[in-house]
């Protein structure tokens, strides 16, 4: 497995409300590639590069070229919708993607009248972990997690479920609709989505659907951020070495092995380390097939970790 930049995981992504909640039909795949673009957004700057060694490392899935240039295509021809009480307007977000040949990049531009939902975020936005956007694999547990993250200070919030199947692209312009019956529409939008977001996100998510008179008419969806893992305090050490620790264990490490580095070498050492293995992984100049057998090789060369007889 190839490591990982060693902040990405934690990233935040800022999405403006009106892509959280616009009506649009984009794959799992095209969806992770807008989450990685909004990952890295800078003020000023329209071109961005995409590894996908990054989304394969936080992922775990490998992607396929082919299944990458069928996705960009269809995002190139798909219409992007928003509505509010003056307009109703219809664009692209990108201008292009450039495929980098044997670098497994990819370049995108942002489309000029896109820019403001991209970067006039103000406080009409949502936080995103980028990690729990990219873990789930529904389309539809991507979409529902962010509306989730959108409405979680307020704890829930309700949608007329034909409302809610025109944001996630089951209604079209015909009016042709996916999962009529709403038993096929809790069982193939809402309870998948419900087992993804809680097993794989920072937020917990339920729904109930709620009728008017003899038919379903509204869903409501409920949210609650996880409570993050205690930190149990040995107070005999430093609460940021433990942190370290914490740290050198999730990327593999053993208990033993983890308080042999964090005595021995600055987590700032640890980050360089990682942060240049990452580059000559996406520059091609390093392959590792092992990372943590990798990593526990490095610092046996540098006699931090001893060698195995």
């Amino acid at each position: 497995m190839e490591l990982i930049d060693v902040n990405l995981q934690d990233k935040v992504v800022m999405q403006h409300n009106a892509i959280t909640s616009g009506r649009y039909d984009f794959t799992a795949c095209q969806l992770d590639l807008l989450f990685m673009i909004l990952a890295q957004l800078e003020i000023g700057k329209t071109e961005y590069t995409i590894h996908t060694s990054d989304i394969e490392a936080i992922t775990g899935r490998q992607w396929q070229i082919n299944q990458l240039t069928k996705s960009t295509e269809l995002i190139l021809t798909k219409m992007f919708e928003v509505e509010d009480s003056e307009s109703y307007t219809q664009f692209v977000l990108f201008q292009y993607f450039k495929y980098l040949k044997g670098q497994r990049s990819i370049q995108v531009k942002l489309s000029e009248i896109a820019l403001p939902y991209f970067f006039e975020l103000k406080s009409n936005f949502t936080a995103l972990q980028l990690k729990s956007t990219l873990s789930v694999t529904s389309k539809y547990a991507k979409r529902l997690y962010a509306l989730g993250c959108q409405w979680r200070s307020v704890g829930k919030k309700r949608f007329e479920i034909e409302e809610l199947k025109k944001m996630l692209g089951l209604i079209d312009k015909k009016g042709k609709e996916q999962f009529e019956e709403i038993s096929a529409f809790r069982k193939n939008v809402l309870d998948i989505a419900k087992k993804q977001i809680n097993e794989e996100s920072d937020i917990y998510f339920d729904y109930k659907l709620i009728k008017q008179g003899r038919s379903f008419r509204w869903v409501e969806i409920y949210v609650n951020a996880k409570m993050a893992q205690q930190l149990i305090i040995n107070f005999e050490e430093s609460i940021d070495n433990q942190k370290y620790i914490s740290k050198l264990v999730v990327y593999g490490f053993s208990q033993i092995q983890a308080e042999l580095i964090a005595g021995k070498e600055k987590e700032s050492n640890f980050d360089i380390l990682i942060t240049e293995l990452n580059e000559k992984i996406r520059q091609r100049k390093l392959k590792i097939e092992n990372s943590v057998g990798y990593l526990v090789g490095v610092y046996q060369k540098k006699g931090i970790l001893p060698v195995k007889n």
